[in-house]
């Protein structure tokens, strides 16, 4: 199928074998939101989702993934290559003690929990990839060794690669992804960048998109913030090729974000988004609630240590529909999603294309 919005894209480009009818794709949003309904529904609206593989064991992403073929339509899968920050345990445990009160809410003792330093099932995740391969893998937080990329690519899979800055577009390139996406700290969620340590600068899509372009020849897809039509077009004029969204989606029909997370999403009195590490020792963007505001300047660096050590608790919270003490990532432009169908969304997105 040959694109039908304005071609920015060369035919040699690996976006145009994917043969978008629109040229956007759905985020992979991890630990619920994005589910195989909701990658589906972004395919049949004539765009592309990705499954989101991060917090999920590898049978239930190989089960995700046979969900989603079962319904013949292109996807793809996205995992979290491992970018470990140690925590220190001293600072793990003054912070544990901090957060405790909010614990003993729901009756969670934190004293005896340890860092826990995983890699999110990397080689068994990959090792279903190689086996059983996808159209599309994408890689966030890490850039996966050159063999791996070369081993999936020989496969069959186009690999794209989560990018924050013209540093990272390189080493990515040299590694071998196909593909960019570029995201501007105005997305919702964790950052993708290679230095988390440290959260990155507020750079505007567009002049990002620039810098990223004067790197590297790689296709970019643009992501962070994109929540109107007009925000994707200019996002194309700078030079992407699509647009990757993922906040606009999160009160979609087929979403499987929380009532508690969506219904502070139509909140207007949330006000701003910020960046905090207060949940997962990661920069991440979120709504503000009680549990950023206490904790925000307290959190060490530590993914994924504090993401194990607040997880119960925030399971806890959002069995209990209790939005003060659960992560609620969100883009900048938060406002502009809304509760109808993923086809719907996406359709208006490209409205001005």
């Amino acid at each position: 199928m040959a694109p039908s919005w304005p071609i920015r894209t060369p035919v040699s480009s690996p976006l145009a074998d994917l043969g978008l009818a629109i040229p956007l794709i759905a985020a992979p949003m991890a630990g619920g939101p994005t589910t195989p309904a909701l990658v589906v529904a972004a395919a049949r609206a004539g765009g592309i989702g990705f499954l989101a593989a991060g917090y999920q064991e590898p049978q239930a992403m190989a089960d995700q993934i046979t969900a989603v073929r079962a319904a013949a339509v292109p996807f793809g899968v996205n995992v979290f290559a491992p970018n470990p920050v140690a925590v220190d345990a001293g600072a793990f445990r003054r912070y544990a003690d901090a957060i405790q009160p909010e614990a003993d809410r729901y009756g969670i003792d934190l004293a005896g929990f340890d860092p826990v330093e995983d890699d999110d099932h990397w080689s068994d995740k990959i090792d279903i990839l190689r086996a059983d391969p996808v159209p599309v893998a994408s890689f966030t937080f890490g850039i996966p060794h050159r063999t791996v990329l070369a081993a999936l690519r020989k496969a069959g899979t186009m690999i794209i690669q989560a990018v924050t800055s013209a540093e990272e577009a390189r080493i990515a390139a040299d590694a071998g992804a196909d593909t960019l996406v570029v995201q501007a700290s105005a997305a919702g969620a964790h950052s993708g960048t290679l230095t988390p340590r440290h959260a990155p600068s507020a750079i505007p899509i567009a002049d990002l998109i620039a810098q990223v372009r004067s790197a590297v020849t790689l296709p970019i897809i643009a992501a962070g913030g994109l929540a109107t039509s007009a925000d994707v077009a200019a996002a194309l004029n700078a030079g992407a090729r699509a647009a990757m969204v993922g906040t606009a989606l999160l009160r979609a029909d087929e979403s499987g974000a929380s009532a508690a997370h969506q219904g502070a999403l139509a909140d207007p009195s949330r006000g701003q988004t910020i960046i905090t590490r207060a949940f997962t020792g990661r920069p991440a963007r979120a709504l503000r609630n009680e549990f950023t505001d206490r904790y925000s300047s307290l959190a060490p660096a530590g993914y994924p240590a504090l993401h194990h050590l607040t997880r119960p608790l925030r399971r806890a919270a959002t069995a209990a529909g209790d939005a003060e003490r659960i992560n609620l990532w969100a883009g900048a432009g938060y406002q502009h999603c809304a509760a109808e169908p993923t086809g719907r969304i996406l359709t208006r997105l490209a409205g001005r294309l």
